[in-house]
């Protein structure tokens, strides 16, 4: 016969005891509700896990997911073209460095868009547009867009009122100003005096600290000659820009004329001279201009002396005190006259950048001391 057991009652201490081991292997939810066992939990977590989707959906997910990720950085570092309304972007926020537009060249470049589209975007920077203004400023490309411009105004087509274009993020307005000049340098070869004004212009707007900076910054890979060229025609812009009306016409040489005589004070009779001249053409402007600048006192431009003139045959032979050949066949030689010292410098390769590069040095290593 099988023994039979006594059932026995669990005591209170029983019942607590069973109750906290059940706590423990048991889980409870912010209610205060039992959870799931432990095994169950496994099962929900692992199926939660498991991706229903076929290896070849997955694969595409995640390709997808990459691209994005890619064309968000690209996009963030200005490297993605988009179309963008032309009445969104305002051509003007910055002063432009070129002064005219050729009427013919712009009747060409709108023929070739006409016929083939735009071959290259231009370039935009945001504004901020919560006055409801414009949303992008022009950075570059101002012929194009004002060539697209007047396409949609003789048109109409809805493909002339938007065009291609770049969004960059100008740090500065100085990188804005450089960016620009850099495009114009490449494209367009820009005058001298478009070359100053702009220096001039990015100065007084606060984007350098003076002029020489400006110049130093727009056109950093500019030789030190053509860069003292450039700070020449700013200071004509600076004194003579409101009188002027054929400025970028002016020649290099005339301009280094007109800029020599405002240093030495012609300012004013300059201006009389464009005022009362009433110049029909850039010849005549010019013209004026060098009639004022024979006129002045040159004793202050060349150092030249008062008294009685030299005879023919009477100036004092000068002797070379030292002659250096440099290995690329420049020969320098310094002598003495009654003035002061005089360096010669000839060879081949010596031409008027040369000279004016070699002036910046002079003039740098003398002002130093």
């Amino acid at each position: 016969m099988a023994k039979r057991r006594k059932l026995i009652a669990p005591s209170a201490e029983d019942l607590s005891r069973i109750e906290e081991e059940f706590r423990r292997e048991t889980t409870v939810d912010s209610s205060g509700i039992f959870g799931s066992a432990p095994i169950a939990q496994v099962v929900a977590e692992t199926a939660s896990e498991l991706d229903p989707r076929s290896a070849a959906d997955r694969e595409r997910s995640a390709r997808d997911r990459n691209e994005a990720e890619a064309f968000r950085d690209l996009t963030d570092r200005g490297l993605v073209m988009a179309e963008i309304p032309l009445a969104e972007i305002d051509a003007d926020s910055l002063v432009r460095d070129r002064v005219i537009l050729d009427p013919e060249e712009m009747q060409e470049l709108q023929m070739s868009i006409a016929a083939n589209g735009l071959r290259l975007p231009i370039e935009v920077y945001p504004l901020d547009s919560a006055t409801g203004g414009p949303k992008y400023g022009l950075l570059s490309g101002y012929r194009r867009f004002r060539a697209m411009q007047t396409l949609y105004e003789l048109t109409g087509r809805p493909e002339h009122s938007r065009i291609r274009a770049v969004r960059r993020d100008a740090a500065t307005i100085g990188g804005s100003f450089a960016a620009m000049v850099e495009e114009n340098e490449v494209r367009a070869n820009l005058s001298h005096f478009e070359r100053g004004r702009i220096a001039v212009i990015a100065s007084q707007q606060g984007a350098f600290g003076s002029v020489e900076a400006a110049v130093e910054a727009l056109f950093p890979v500019a030789s030190k000659g053509k860069r003292s060229k450039i700070r020449s025609f700013a200071l004509i812009f600076e004194e003579l820009g409101d009188m002027l009306k054929y400025p970028e016409q002016l020649k290099e040489r005339d301009g280094l004329k007109v800029a020599s005589a405002l240093r030495v004070g012609g300012e004013s009779k300059l201006r009389a001279a464009l005022e009362h001249g009433q110049p029909q053409s850039a010849a005549q402007e010019a013209e004026s201009m060098l009639r004022v600048i024979d006129g002045l006192d040159l004793a202050d431009k060349t150092g030249a002396r008062g008294g009685r003139p030299k005879k023919p045959g009477e100036a004092k032979p000068q002797t070379v005190r030292e002659t250096r050949q440099l290995p690329n066949g420049i020969s320098l030689q310094s002598q003495p006259d009654k003035d002061g010292w005089s360096i010669l410098i000839s060879g081949q390769g010596v031409n008027e950048d040369a000279i004016d590069d070699i002036m910046e040095e002079l003039s740098a290593l003398l002002t130093k001391g």
